[in-house]
């Protein structure tokens, strides 16, 4: 039965990183691509902790973590630059 729901959710976070993935690439709007960027990387962070626990390593746990604390920060980054024109 786990093997199931492993194998659903690891094709549904498939699609949802290629439909993110044509989203950044075809958005006409900036902000559209920062958010499409934001949520690729959310899903990248899903698969990442679905990985972690099927091997049953922390190593891809930190990954996540890490790749979650850079996108979020790029994503704020990216937002008052585009809302403001500057960073600081």
């Amino acid at each position: 039965m786990s093997d199931v729901i492993f194998y659903v959710a690891l094709i549904w976070m498939t699609t949802l990183l290629v439909t993110a993935a044509v989203t950044v690439i075809r958005a006409g709007d900036a902000m559209t691509r920062i958010l499409a960027l934001d949520v690729l990387t959310l899903v990248l962070t899903a698969l990442l902790v679905l990985y972690s626990t099927t091997t049953e390593t922390s190593y891809y746990l930190d990954a996540a973590l890490l790749l979650a604390l850079l996108s979020f920060l790029s994503s704020i980054a990216a937002a008052r630059y585009y809302s403001v024109g500057r960073i600081f």
